[in-house]
């Protein structure tokens, strides 16, 4: 029970992170967009899908920031490389996601 303490913990501190808010936000605005278009049950496992697949890279890579910084605040271009392969993996996610939900919006727009 204690790790699901920990891990609920966790995620009531990722909404006072800005960049994590963001994509909570984007979230919340994606599953009123499915609701809208009337997804069906494969087009929301998907949606679903993408959606924890964004939102865990984002927390993982706010972890991985923050990790660094308790190594050094100072100009490390290692911990730049570090930081940058990190919000790669965000971005690299979030581009998957987007091409999906135009896949799925053109199914039903057009």
């Amino acid at each position: 029970m204690k790790k699901f303490s920990a891990a609920f913990c966790g995620l009531v501190e990722s909404f006072q992170h800005k960049s994590i808010l963001i994509q909570w936000i984007l979230a919340g605005c994606t599953l009123i967009a499915g609701f809208i278009l009337k997804l069906n049950r494969y087009e929301w496992i998907t949606v679903i899908m993408c959606i924890g697949m964004v939102l865990v890279c984002e927390i993982l890579n706010t972890c991985i920031e923050k990790l660094c910084d308790l190594y050094s605040l100072k100009n490390d271009e290692r911990i730049r490389f570090i930081k940058d392969l990190a919000a790669a993996a965000v971005l690299v996610s979030a581009f998957a996601a987007l091409i999906i939900a135009m896949l799925i919006l053109a199914a039903h727009v057009g």
